[in-house]
């Protein structure tokens, strides 16, 4: 017996007792809250006019509830036509992750009346994570052992070099310099396909924790500090924003991080990037700016798959993994967010993380 299911055989007892279901709010938060907050499942109980009577915390994770409303036409319906017929309803919805972004979960939903007086019960579970991650990995695998042909046969044939030279110290030393770089090469590559492995198989909204904007933007930007010094770029940033977003602050700083990090690879030495942040209609957004090479038109819908590099020697040249931006997409759309790029040939580049706002505002004078 599932949880819809203990439920319902729940409350149908507790109808054959005296007659009655929950018909207030008051009866509710009496009766029934308590066993449904106990509950790992999202629940909605509705009033006439489709007004929340009672949900449960995780209904507001997943995005049923917003603003205290109902959210999503699907769910909607399927509520109406309980009212309209009295049968229970099941079916599959695709509900947003946010107000943006092409980030949706699928949710499996129950809707039941609780008896005469108007009220429904919906009862939702997140099926996408076990649909979405068995997906990925089998797509993940595929793309792994192709990019890690390049740097392991490297390494296997710069050994194969240094082993018939080992009478020229010249060689030796010019081919173990290789084999650092194909070795720190196949290091980052590793490190990157853990990182996007944790966001794959991570929801940062179901354990999300406040996180400022300024101080998350001012760490990333500390870790890039030494790259962005060894090539004179000067590192430019906007005025404070004094706001916060809700998620995961590892993954919203390695986010920002890798933006930062594309701008230096792909701009010329002694040239500027810029970080500004602002906030608008319940978003912040994050940009970087670079006055790099610019991305052609015909690479610009491709630039966030995985493994996709517009400059394949350059990527090499700067040891570039092609999941940075990858990772970039993955973090802004689990937090329901979405990432843009605005670029010119010659020009640069501007990429733009836009997120939800979190509901406290941060005090000017707070030190970020």
């Amino acid at each position: 017996m599932d949880h819809y299911d203990w439920i319902m055989s729940w409350l149908s007892k507790r109808k054959s007792d005296d007659g009655s279901v929950p018909s207030s709010e008051n009866e509710i938060s009496a009766e029934v809250r308590e066993l449904l907050d106990v509950i790992d499942i999202a629940s909605v109980i509705l009033a006439p006019g489709e007004l929340p009577l009672y949900y449960s915390p995780t209904a507001i994770t997943l995005g049923v509830i917003r603003d205290e409303r109902i959210t999503g036409e699907e769910l909607l319906a399927l509520i109406r036509v309980v009212r309209r017929t009295g049968i229970s309803q099941i079916g599959l919805i695709d509900v947003p992750r946010g107000p943006i972004g092409e980030g949706t979960r699928r949710l499996s939903v129950k809707v039941t009346k609780l008896g005469a007086e108007g009220l429904v019960l919906a009862m939702l579970s997140d099926e996408s994570e076990a649909e979405r991650i068995d997906a990925v990995r089998r797509d993940f695998v595929a793309n792994i052992s192709h990019e890690l042909k390049t740097p392991i046969g490297a390494l296997s044939l710069l050994s194969e070099a240094v082993l018939g030279a080992s009478d020229d110290p010249d060689s030796v030393r010019k081919f173990a310099a290789r084999m650092q770089k194909e070795a720190k090469r196949l290091s980052d590559l590793v490190q990157e396909i853990i990182n996007l492995s944790r966001l794959q198989d991570a929801d940062p909204l179901l354990d999300a924790i406040t996180i400022d904007v300024d101080e998350a933007v001012d760490d990333a930007l500390s870790q890039c500090q030494l790259h962005g010094d060894m090539r004179e770029i000067e590192f430019l940033r906007g005025p404070l924003v004094h706001a916060s977003v809700v998620g995961d602050r590892t993954q919203i700083v390695m986010a920002v991080h890798n933006l930062i990090e594309n701008a230096i690879n792909y701009s010329p030495e002694k040239t500027k990037v810029t970080i500004n942040t602002t906030t608008s209609d319940g978003l912040v957004d994050i940009s970087v700016i670079d006055q790099g090479i610019g991305i052609s038109d015909q690479d610009l819908d491709r630039i966030f798959e995985r493994f996709y590099r517009v400059d394949p020697a350059r990527s090499r040249a700067t040891g570039g993994t092609g999941l940075g931006l990858s990772i970039v997409k993955h973090v802004a759309r689990n937090h329901g967010g979405d990432v843009t790029v605005w670029s010119s040939a010659g020009v640069g580049s501007t990429f733009s993380i836009k997120l939800p706002l979190g509901e406290d505002k941060l005090d000017a004078g707070e030190i970020a």
